[in-house]
């Protein structure tokens, strides 16, 4: 019998890169997912429809273990799209696929003209950018559920940061108004990275990953003009004159 193939079409495969959030739990887990817990309690929707990257490099743990985890994260809503660092012995069906290779900036494509920004949940007029994509000005007020995520470095906010709305930077980020929202310097793994804000009211601040909620800011900086820095795990806070 004859098979006669009609109506042949192509499959089109394409290359892209995204920006995933890097988890990197320690031993042992139940410890790292009631610090886990914590953030997610006091930083409402932080991993919601987010991206994440499971890195278990160097962890002394089985394939059990490992499903286990995945299967905590899962009741926690943290989807995990990948696996770094994994032996292939604790891999298995259905199972996250295992990634390697990740590269910090350049899995970014930059256009010449204009820098990468995502601005999610409502409709917002593209920010004018300095001709440089080493930083980005943001020319209006980010609002309540919208995401400015630039990897490839500052990121500069003429106006106020709302509550529920981000700020996430490969390098520094100034604030020329009120930060109410989150604000992650450093994303990329740049201690060296700067906060500054005209009047501190922030849900949450990072850099290089160490985190301090609202409630663990001193007060007296609470509506200060401030610059937060980290000195080894610590964010470090000052009022700037």
């Amino acid at each position: 019998m004859t098979k006669v193939i009609t109506d042949p079409r192509s499959i089109r495969i394409k290359g892209r890169s995204f920006l995933a959030v890097m988890l990197s739990p320690d031993l042992p887990f139940d410890n790292w997912l009631i610090r886990l817990d914590d953030l997610a309690a006091r930083s409402a929707g932080f991993f919601l429809g987010r991206p994440v990257v499971l890195d278990v490099t160097d962890l002394p743990i089985d394939r059990s273990q490992l499903k286990e985890l995945i299967a905590e994260l899962g009741q926690r809503n943290v989807s995990i799209m990948g696996i770094e660092g994994a032996r292939p012995s604790i891999l298995g069906p259905g199972m996250p696929a295992a990634l390697k290779g990740g590269r910090a900036v350049s899995d970014f494509e930059v256009p010449e003209k204009e820098p990468t920004i995502e601005l999610q949940s409502k409709p917002a007029t593209v920010p004018e950018a300095r001709p440089s994509v080493q930083s980005i000005t943001i020319r209006e007020p980010v609002r309540s559920g919208q995401s400015v995520i630039f990897p490839e470095g500052d990121v500069t906010v003429v106006g106020s940061v709302a509550s529920g709305a981000e700020i996430v930077a490969g390098g520094s980020i100034h604030i020329y108004g009120t930060l109410r929202g989150r604000a992650m310097a450093g994303s990329l793994g740049k201690a060296s990275a700067h906060i500054f804000c005209r009047k501190l009211e922030a849900e949450l601040v990072a850099i290089d990953g160490i985190y301090k909620m609202a409630e663990d800011m001193p007060a007296n900086l609470r509506g200060q003009a401030v610059q937060l820095w980290l000195e080894g795990d610590a964010i470090k806070a000052e009022k700037l004159i």
